[in-house]
């Protein structure tokens, strides 16, 4: 992606809708192939009935996955690593937010993808430096586990599959 590419009126124009309508997220989802039982992934992505201006955000990034729900919404969304340091983070540090509260997301994702970059995410303190980091993104979000739970299984990584048997 080239910044200086794209036109400033669409750059700001995606901006300010995913200003209101965007979402950084950071998930943890449960690995039986990895060092650690986590893998960690960073997101950004928009909704919405009408996919014109989610095409804008493909076109434009030059990245990411489109997909529609079974009630009709489209989905836009980014969540490979790479393509969020090179092309996600860059254009939203281009094309500023405005609002408060997206700026302190955004900072926060910001914040967690160093971290990741600088391989503090295989160890436990990392771990749990980016679980208190990303505690209030999102208005908190919802969580399919816990600080707690994800905590408890890298010092016990047997406890995880206690508590979670496969196919459940």
């Amino acid at each position: 992606m080239e910044l200086h590419k794209i036109p400033m009126d669409i750059g700001w124009y995606l901006t300010g809708f995913a200003d209101g309508e965007g979402s950084f997220n950071v998930s943890f989802r449960q690995r039986n192939d990895y060092k650690i039982p986590w893998k960690i992934s960073l997101c950004f992505n928009v909704s919405q009935k009408d996919p014109v201006v989610l095409f804008l955000y493909k076109k434009y990034l030059g990245c990411g996955t489109m997909r529609q729900r079974k009630d009709g919404v489209w989905y836009y969304e980014v969540n490979n690593y790479s393509q969020i340091v090179s092309k996600v983070i860059p254009f939203f540090q281009t094309f500023s937010f405005r609002s408060a509260y997206k700026k302190k997301n955004f900072s926060k994702f910001l914040k967690i993808a160093n971290l990741i970059k600088e391989n503090k995410h295989l160890s436990y303190d990392g771990i749990k430096e980016i679980l208190s980091i990303r505690s209030d993104m999102n208005d908190g979000g919802k969580r399919k586990f816990s600080d707690e739970v994800i905590l408890n299984t890298l010092k016990n990584p047997q406890r995880l599959h206690a508590e979670f048997p496969k196919g459940k």
